[in-house]
């Protein structure tokens, strides 16, 4: 099937000229052997931000297809396009087909129009080594959607180039999904995705230091008609769609003012340095979710992060490439009890009273990992059965390193958090306003968590890459585990 596809995909690309310009058409095939000891799910860092590409628990084979065409990297050309398909083919005790990426893309200067699905991750943050943005993190599949953007930072023709700009608006496509408000005339529901951001930049391109910040916001959403009482919901679709968008306030008669959807995201800053032989960045990502950041009242959970590029070209035998490290504090949520009292209570990130498996995407959360969901953790963990996330309030440190030793190139990862469940399952409970609900389905003892990866890649003859992965929890959050893959891929 899989093969099918790109053979009609590179078709179309030949058709309109692709091969013209062979730099920009790009193929992959990747054949993975897997094996875990968990027959349930594969260890932490082998299945957490690999954008929902993730092998089969137990002892599996992968085959992964990816087709593409990118932009003229000399970006001469005022309008430009491009298309991409992976794909990935799971075989194990059950048989499993994923499409990762699927997608078509047109440039006009600096702007984008992009349709289907993408890998994405919303915030500052070091992408390639992170424990995970708090919004978007590259945890699960992306949501297909419709977007135009600003995908780079464009500099204004102002001010000899002082400050620069990005940002997206989409719309997307959830699908069905479960419904955990009581009184819900539907069990599920067509529901849709909006989403925004704008991130500046100031400092000109010369200078050594540069200043960034910017938001992001997302919202699940989408035919609340359905969802109450005959005729109680009012607004049409596209009242109902401007509602979302603007964060803009309902409430009729039968129900209770709030927002309309599901709201999330992050507001970052960051700080880049440049030095001459290493390049500095430093961020901060504060979270909101159902509204205590405007009160401050959680101004202490926040994810921050500081990563190292080594820019000296050497020829060592052993060297260090790129460092990070950072640290994760989402225990506050605006819920202990001397906190400022907000009317929304507390935040109790990712979880949500109207969508039951809260912000996921096909029961897999789209956020930070360390959050976590009761199919990722381990059994007889004490849990509110109205949170799908079990575990949202963690304090973790992370730190990933980007190295190389003679012919293998290696990324290694090590985290380590204290976990301590829900305000829904501590001796305190959740809060509404000045109201406290104590916890009644058991206390969720703090445990511990250590989860390490390391990954090695080198290049053989006839254009083939060799790499071995291998992955170990150890804690009281997560089964005890440990995993290995060993691919091999070929490049054209």
């Amino acid at each position: 099937m899989f093969r099918l596809l790109i053979a009609l995909l590179l078709f179309f690309l030949n058709c309109v000229g692709a091969y013209s310009q062979p730099r920009n058409l790009h193929y992959s095939f990747e054949a993975q052997g897997v094996a875990s000891s968990s027959p349930e799910r594969m260890p932490f860092w082998l299945r957490s931000n690999q954008y929902g590409s993730v092998p089969l628990p137990g002892t599996s084979l992968s085959i992964i297809n990816r087709v593409s065409r990118d932009y003229d990297s000399t970006q001469t050309k005022l309008i430009d396009w491009g298309a991409a398909f992976e794909g990935r083919a799971n075989i194990g005790d059950k048989t499993q087909l994923l499409l990762i990426e699927g997608y078509g893309k047109l440039r006009v200067g600096p702007s984008e129009l992009r349709a289907g699905r993408s890998k994405e991750i919303m915030g500052l943050v070091d992408t390639t080594l992170s424990s995970g943005a708090f919004s978007v993190s590259g945890n699960a599949l992306g949501i297909p959607k419709v977007q135009i953007s600003i995908p780079e930072f464009y500099t204004l023709p102002l001010l000899n180039g002082l400050f620069a700009f990005k940002g997206n608006f989409a719309h997307g496509w959830v699908g069905s999904v479960p419904i955990g408000f009581d009184k819900s005339r539907v069990n599920f529901l067509e529901t849709y995705l909006h989403q925004k951001s704008f991130y500046g930049r100031f400092g000109k391109a010369n200078w050594s230091w540069k200043l960034y910040g910017g938001f992001n916001h997302q919202v699940t959403w989408g035919n609340y008609a359905n969802v109450y009482a005959e005729g109680a919901f009012t607004l049409s679709p596209w009242q109902e769609y401007i509602y979302t968008v603007s964060g803009k306030k309902y409430g009729s008669r039968g129900i209770e003012v709030s927002k309309i959807g599901n709201h999330i995201g992050s507001i970052d800053l960051g700080f880049e340095y440049d030095f001459q032989n290493v390049k500095l960045f430093a961020y901060r990502q504060n979270f909101y979710d159902v509204g205590a950041l405007y009160y401050l009242a959680n101004i202490l959970d926040g994810l921050n992060g500081l990563s190292l590029s080594n820019k000296k070209a050497s020829h060592n035998a052993i060297q260090w490439k790129k460092l990070v490290f950072e640290l994760l504090y989402t225990k506050n949520q605006a819920g202990e009890a001397w906190a400022k009292v907000t009317p929304s209570g507390d935040e109790d990130y990712y979880n949500n009273y109207m969508y039951s498996q809260g912000w996921s995407y096909k029961g897999v959360g789209l956020g930070s990992p360390f959050l976590s969901t009761k199919t990722s953790t381990r059994q007889g963990l004490p849990t509110h059965p109205a949170n799908y996330f079990i575990n949202n309030r963690v304090l973790a440190m992370h730190f990933g390193v980007v190295s190389k030793i003679k012919e293998w190139n290696l990324i290694s990862k090590a985290s380590y958090a204290r976990s301590y469940g829900t305000y829904g399952t501590s001796t305190i409970g959740h809060s509404l306003g000045s109201k406290r609900y104590p916890g009644e389905y058991g206390i969720f003892q703090e445990v511990g968590q250590l989860s390490t990866y390391i990954e090695a890649n080198r290049t053989l003859a006839n254009q083939l890459n060799l790499g071995i992965l291998a992955a170990v929890d150890y804690g009281g959050l997560l089964d005890n585990s440990g995993g290995i893959i060993i691919k091999l891929s070929k490049s054209l």
